[in-house]
């Protein structure tokens, strides 16, 4: 049976396994799975998948979530080109370390500023206070500074001379407040740079596309105001945006 796998692709995690599948032409069904609508709140995926968030493979009875496990298992399961996820024991550590971090960082930095101005104003009717704006703009500035730094340094990929599943997470990351009009790149060449040999190696057109949602906010907030499942997550919102 063909592997199945539930997207929704504003959500980086999800693009990051979508442009990989599709990069790599590995044979696959795309389930759309819209959050902004509350379609992770329906039985049937209750059913698929406890934690009620995507990304979700499904392979016969098998079921995986947390999207840096179904791209190990994707890399695993399809015997892709080395560099994607390398053999040699320092090189996959290094690999592992991005993927490890970026979790509480990048990931978590840019998709701070992308909700506060997407979720913010519709969760609490108003827009997100300077300070807060201003907190998560400066906390994904550091995540960036270490992704060049650190993780990039002066090398054209995260691992070396090739692309590996590293560069992808970290692609989609940066793109997550383009949703929200923000350019997290912008007055940063090394990493426009090294964004831009991202997606020439994944296919322009491709990355273009997948990105479409997320740089779609009318067609967002249109779902958002739809959605009665949002006001049930109010409360954890606010927590969030304590």
């Amino acid at each position: 049976s063909t592997m199945e796998i539930y997207l929704d692709l504003v959500s980086p995690p999800c693009r990051a396994v979508y442009l990989f599948a599709e990069a790599l032409k590995i044979p696959y069904a795309f389930k759309k799975v819209e959050l902004s609508a509350g379609q992770q709140y329906t039985e049937e995926f209750g059913k698929l998948s406890v934690v009620r968030k995507v990304p979700v493979l499904k392979d016969g009875s098998f079921v995986l979530t947390e999207s840096t496990a179904i791209l190990q298992y994707l890399v695993q399961k399809c015997s892709v080109a080395d560099h994607w996820f390398p053999a040699e024991l320092q090189q996959r550590a290094r690999v592992d370390e991005y993927l490890s971090w970026q979790h509480l960082n990048l990931r978590s930095h840019c998709s701070k500023v992308f909700l506060l101005r997407t979720l913010y104003p519709f969760v609490m009717g108003s827009e997100a206070p300077k300070d807060k704006m201003d907190a998560a703009v400066e906390d994904m500035k550091q995540s960036l500074d270490l992704l060049e730094e650190k993780f990039l340094q002066d090398k054209p990929f995260i691992v070396g001379n090739k692309i590996s599943v590293a560069d992808v997470v970290a692609m989609v990351e940066i793109m997550q407040p383009l949703g929200a009009g923000v350019d997290a790149l912008d007055g940063r060449p090394k990493l426009t740079a090294w964004r831009d040999r991202v997606k020439k190696e994944l296919g322009v057109k491709l990355v273009d596309q997948a990105h479409e949602a997320l740089l779609d906010s009318s067609g967002l907030q249109q779902k958002m105001q739809n959605n009665t499942e949002l006001q049930k997550l109010k409360p954890m919102f606010l927590k969030y945006f304590r």
